[in-house]
């Protein structure tokens, strides 16, 4: 009996090792996506690739490209995490958090920098405290995780009615609405990730599994960082 006892001790203890060690490299390279990310937007406000992208009247053609772009990627991440090669998953993911920063950079324009640096701490302080409550809690979140997701969905489509109705109103509204979302979706995928280890059979597939769930925090964390930089953020 203690020979059974002490043998499930450490088969528990090296799985919560792997686990600590996917989840870390789920941490790092979200953070260098939001390196890249930041980096990207600094350099196109700051060289001639800002007037290829934007001019006085807003996007140019080229700059509808990079506008675009990151969604048309997300779609291609899919695809490559599913039938890809690890280092195409990485590829697409770096060049993606390239192409974010550049289509983010006119709000390094509308924003003070003082204000966006405080709003990116509460962003983080924020984020932090979801996602470690997605990773330590035993409840479910599966259920929180589609309400969230309908949620979305409906932010996406309030968005694009006031893109045509212009209404200020509508716009805080949805910025509160999305900020909660985004805080539950952290949590949620979080979970999810954890969850990615549990099912990953070698390596190669823990670590596109770890880029992939990179790209959902990710994504988290810049959404919720907008949302709350349009409520809290200081216009230049």
């Amino acid at each position: 009996m203690q020979t059974k006892s002490y043998t499930s001790a450490v088969e528990r203890q090296g799985v919560d090792e792997g686990l600590r060690s996917f989840m870390l490299k789920v941490y790092n390279y979200m953070a260098g996506g939001l390196c890249v990310t930041a980096l990207a937007a600094w350099g196109t406000l700051n060289t001639p690739l800002f007037n290829l992208f934007f001019n006085q009247t807003g996007l140019t053609g080229l700059g509808w490209v990079v506008f675009l772009a990151p969604l048309l990627m997300v779609f291609l991440f899919n695809h490559v995490v599913s039938r890809g090669t690890t280092g195409q998953v990485q590829a697409v993911f770096w060049g993606f958090s390239a192409l974010m920063g550049a289509s983010l950079a006119p709000i390094m324009l509308i924003y003070t920098a003082s204000s966006m640096t405080r709003v990116f701490l509460i962003t983080a302080g924020t984020f932090g405290a979801m996602s470690l409550y997605g990773y330590t809690t035993k409840r479910d979140l599966t259920s929180m995780g589609s309400f969230m997701m309908m949620g979305l969905w409906g932010v996406i489509i309030a968005s694009i009615v006031n893109i045509f109705l212009k209404s200020p109103a509508m716009y805080y509204v949805l910025s509160y609405i999305s900020v909660a979302v985004f805080v539950g979706l952290t949590a949620y995928d979080t979970q999810a990730i954890r969850n990615f280890y549990y099912d990953s059979d070698n390596e190669d597939s823990i670590l596109r599994k770890a880029v992939a769930g990179a790209l959902s925090l990710y994504m988290d964390f810049i959404n919720l960082f907008l949302s709350l930089l349009r409520i809290m953020g200081d216009r230049r």
